[in-house]
C-alpha cells in the first residue's frame, strides 16, 4: 500500500516537473546575460511568434537537453562565441544526438570562437577560421569602419536564391545592404546537405586584422568566403551557422549604413528581414511540407484493387501535398513534382499534374511487365523539407480468359495454318478424284470379254 503511493507520488511529482521544463520550446545559451539586452529585437521576435524561451548561460553547471529519455526542447539558440567547454549535460555530442534526432540548432561565432563551436560547426559539415581572424573588405565596407575594413557590407544579392529561407523580398536588387562584421566559413564541398546562405563580396577574404603584411594565403577568398551557412539533415533537422554574432544585435538591424566607397546610403540595414526569416527556416516554420492524402486506382474507378493491378492496366494516382504558412497547412503549389513507378529500376517517371486544393495526379498505363511495384514520389528542393512517399502495389499478368483471340501480330500465323488446311483438301481431292478416273480407264469392260 505504501510503496503503491510513494511510487505514485513520484511520478506524479515527475510528470510535474516535465511540464514546468518543457513547457519552453526553445534554449538560449548565452556568453553572457547583456546579450539578451543587445540582441532584444531578435528575441522579441522570436516571443511576438510564440516561441517560449528559457535563457542560460552556455557553462551553466545545471544544463539540461533531455529528462528521462525525452528532450526538453525542440530548438538551440547558441549565441556563446567564446565558449570553451559547454556546461551541464550539453556537449559537442549531445548536440549532435540532438540534431540526428530531430532538434534545431542556430548558432552565432565570431571573431573569438573557442573551441566548441569550432568542434560542432566541423560535425556540421562547416570549418570556422582561425581565432582573431574576421572578413576583411577594403572595397566594400560600412562608413563606420575607418580601420581595419572589418565591418562590411554585402549585398542582398549574396543571399542564397531560396525564398524560403531567406524571404520573397530580401533578394530584390533594392535591397538594402546586410551588415557583418565576425569571422569566414569555409563549407565541406564534398556535404551536399550544406547550403551557402549568404557570401561576401569577391573583394573580401578571411585574415587577422591585426597583422601587418598578408604572409599567407588567407583561410577563404572572396566568393568562397561564407558568412552564414545552413544544414538541412536527412532527417529534415536543420542547423543554423553564423559568423557574426553582431549580424544579430539589435545595432546592426537599425542603424543606417553607407558604402564608404561610392557613398550609396540606405537608412537601414536588411539584417532584421534576413534574421528573421532564417530564423522561421531553422526553427521549422517556413519550408515544411507533408503528404495529406494519397490515392490511386484504375480509370474510371474510384478505389485500388482489391488484390492486384493488371499488365497494361491504365492506372491514375493522385497525391495531396500541404505546407506549413503561418502555423497553417495550406495546399502546396509547384509544377515541378514527378511520380516514378518503380519495380527495382523506374519503368515510369512522369510530372504530376496540378490539381485544386493541393492535388497532384499522374495517369499512366501500367508497363507489360509484372511483379512489386512502388508509386514513388521524392521531392527535395532547396528550402523545403524533403519529402517522400511510397505506397506498394502487386501488378500480374493477364489471366487465361483475358487474352486476345485473335492477335493481329499472328495473322501470318492464322494464314498459313489456313493456307494449309486449304492446301490439305485441295490435295486430297484432286488425288483422290482422279485416281477414281485412273482405274475406272485401266479396268476391262466385262461386255468386252463375252464378245471375245
Amino acid at each position: 500500500m505504501w510503496k503503491t503511493l510513494l511510487i505514485a507520488l513520484v511520478l506524479a511529482t515527475h510528470n510535474c516537473n516535465a511540464v514546468l521544463e518543457t513547457d519552453a520550446n526553445t534554449l538560449v545559451l548565452l556568453d553572457n546575460l547583456a546579450i539578451r539586452e543587445t540582441h532584444s529585437l531578435f528575441f522579441k521576435s522570436l516571443h511576438d511568434r510564440g516561441f517560449k524561451i528559457t535563457y542560460k548561460l552556455a557553462d551553466d553547471a545545471g544544463l539540461l537537453l533531455s529528462r528521462y529519455g525525452e528532450y526538453l526542447y525542440k530548438n538551440v539558440i547558441i549565441f556563446a562565441p567564446s565558449v570553451v567547454e559547454f556546461g551541464g549535460d550539453v556537449s559537442v555530442e549531445r548536440l549532435s544526438q540532438f540534431v540526428d534526432d530531430g532538434g534545431n540548432v542556430l548558432v552565432a561565432g565570431s571573431e573569438k570562437s573557442g573551441d566548441a563551436l569550432r568542434e560542432f560547426a566541423s560535425e556540421c559539415g562547416f570549418e570556422l577560421d582561425e581565432e582573431n581572424a574576421a572578413v576583411i573588405d577594403h572595397l566594400h565596407y560600412d562608413v563606420s569602419d575607418a580601420g581595419a575594413h572589418t565591418t562590411i557590407l554585402t549585398s542582398a544579392q549574396n543571399l542564397i536564391d531560396a525564398a524560403t529561407i531567406v524571404g520573397k523580398q530580401n533578394r530584390n536588387q533594392d535591397a538594402a545592404p546586410l551588415l557583418y562584421r565576425g569571422t569566414g566559413l569555409i563549407a565541406d564541398k564534398e556535404n551536399p546537405l550544406v547550403l551557402k546562405l549568404l557570401t561576401a563580396e569577391s573583394s573580401a577574404y578571411s585574415y587577422n586584422p591585426d597583422a601587418t603584411t598578408v604572409s599567407e594565403y588567407p583561410h577563404a577568398v572572396g566568393r568562397g568566403t561564407l558568412l552564414i551557412a545552413a544544414l538541412q539533415a536527412r532527417n529534415n533537422a536543420r542547423v543554423v551557422f553564423s559568423g557574426s554574432l553582431h549580424f544579430f544585435a539589435d545595432e546592426a538591424f537599425t542603424t543606417a549604413v553607407q558604402y564608404a566607397q561610392s557613398g550609396v546610403f540606405h537608412k537601414q540595414s536588411g539584417n532584421r528581414a534576413v534574421a528573421e526569416a532564417i530564423s522561421q527556416w531553422v526553427f521549422g516554420e517556413s519550408g515544411r511540407l507533408r503528404v495529406a492524402s494519397v490515392q490511386h486506382n484504375k480509370e474510371g474507378e474510384r478505389n485500388p484493387p482489391e488484390q492486384a493491378y493488371t499488365i497494361t492496366d491504365p492506372v491514375v494516382y493522385t497525391i495531396g501535398i500541404e505546407e506549413l504558412v503561418q502555423d497553417t497547412w495550406q495546399p502546396f503549389k509547384a509544377n515541378d513534382i514527378q511520380l516514378e513507378f518503380v519495380r527495382i529500376d523506374p519503368f515510369v517517371r512522369t510530372f504530376l499534374k496540378q490539381k485544386s486544393n493541393g492535388l497532384y495526379e499522374a495517369k499512366f498505363k501500367i508497363p507489360d511487365v509484372y511483379g512489386v511495384y512502388q508509386f514513388k514520389v521524392n521531392y527535395d528542393r532547396v528550402g523545403y523539407t524533403h519529402l517522400y512517399s511510397t505506397t506498394q502495389v502487386s501488378v500480374r499478368p493477364l489471366e487465361h480468359t483475358q487474352y486476345e483471340r485473335f492477335i493481329p501480330s499472328a495473322f501470318p500465323y492464322y494464314t498459313s495454318a489456313f493456307s494449309m488446311m486449304i492446301g490439305v483438301f485441295v490435295f486430297s481431292f484432286v488425288f483422290l478424284h482422279f485416281k477414281d478416273e485412273a482405274t475406272s480407264a485401266g479396268k476391262p469392260n466385262k461386255d468386252d470379254k463375252k464378245t471375245q
